[in-house]
C-alpha cells in the first residue's frame, strides 16, 4: 500500500511539474515577444490572404479598414496600410489596410439614334468617353446620327472606358463630271442644268469682241471637275 501511494505521489508531482514548466515557457515566450519590435513590410499589391500569411508568424493581425474602386489593382489587393511600411511595432498589434474593389463597372447606355454631340455628353456624365468614330453613307439615318456602338448597350465596362461608334453620313450623293460648256449658249445650258437638279447657278456678263450675246466665255468649276448638285456653278457670259 505504501508503495502504491508513493507511485501516485510521484505521478502527481511529475504531472504538476510538466504543467508548470509549459505554463512558464508560454509566459516567458510572450514576454520575449512583447519586447520584440517588428519592421513592417510593404503590403501594397498583396492579397489580404498573402499579407495575413506573411505576418502570422509575427502575431500581427490584418484588419480591412475600407474598400475602394481602383483601376490599377485587381479586386482583393491591398492599396494602403496603417501603420506604413517600415514602421516598427510590437507583436499582437493590428494593421489596418485599404483593399481594392477593382475597376468600377459602369453600364453602357443606349446611344444609337442620337447625335455624336449628345452621346459625348451622356458618356462624360456616366464616367465613360467617346472612342473611334467610323462613318458610312446610308439612307437609314440622317447625317451625324449613330447607327451602332461598341460595346453594345447593357454591357459593363470600367470607368473611363471608350465607346466606339458607327455614324451615318446620310444618303450618298450622286457625283457628276462637269462638261466643257465654253462657247455654248448660256440660256440653254442654264435651263438644262436646272432641269437636272442643279440649283446653285449664277452668271455675270462681260463684253467680248466678235461674240454675240449670251455665249459662255468662262466656267467654274472647270471642265472635268467632279461636282455635286449642291455645288455652286458660275458662268461668265458675253453681252
Amino acid at each position: 500500500m505504501a508503495s502504491t501511494a508513493k507511485k501516485s505521489n510521484f505521478l502527481f508531482y511529475a504531472l504538476l511539474y510538466l504543467v508548470l514548466f509549459f505554463a512558464s515557457a508560454d509566459v516567458f515566450s510572450q514576454l520575449i515577444l512583447r519586447g520584440e519590435l517588428i519592421t513592417l513590410p510593404d503590403l501594397s499589391g498583396k492579397s489580404v490572404e498573402e499579407a495575413r500569411a506573411l505576418l502570422a508568424p509575427k502575431k500581427i493581425v490584418i484588419s480591412i479598414k475600407e474598400t475602394r474602386f481602383d483601376s490599377r489593382l485587381e479586386k482583393g489587393r491591398i492599396m494602403a496600410q496603417d501603420p506604413a511600411r517600415g514602421s516598427r511595432i510590437k507583436p499582437r498589434r493590428t494593421i489596418a489596410v485599404v483593399v481594392s474593389q477593382g475597376s468600377e463597372q459602369i453600364e453602357i447606355p443606349k446611344l444609337e439614334g442620337r447625335s455624336l454631340e449628345m452621346a459625348a455628353r451622356i458618356l462624360k456624365t456616366a464616367g465613360l468617353r467617346r472612342g473611334r468614330v467610323s462613318q458610312i453613307h446610308t439612307p437609314r439615318a440622317s447625317a451625324g446620327r449613330i447607327l451602332a456602338q461598341d460595346p453594345p448597350p447593357g454591357m459593363f465596362a470600367g470607368r473611363d472606358s471608350a465607346v466606339d461608334f458607327l455614324v451615318s453620313r446620310g444618303e450618298a450623293e450622286e457625283r457628276y463630271i462637269m462638261p466643257d460648256l465654253i462657247a455654248k449658249k448660256a440660256d440653254a445650258v442654264l435651263r438644262r442644268l436646272k432641269a437636272l437638279g442643279f440649283t446653285k447657278i449664277d452668271k455675270s456678263e462681260v463684253w467680248y469682241p466678235d461674240l454675240g450675246y449670251g455665249i459662255i466665255i468662262k466656267q467654274n468649276p472647270e471642265a472635268g471637275s467632279l461636282i455635286l448638285k449642291r455645288n455652286q456653278i458660275h458662268f461668265e457670259v458675253s453681252r
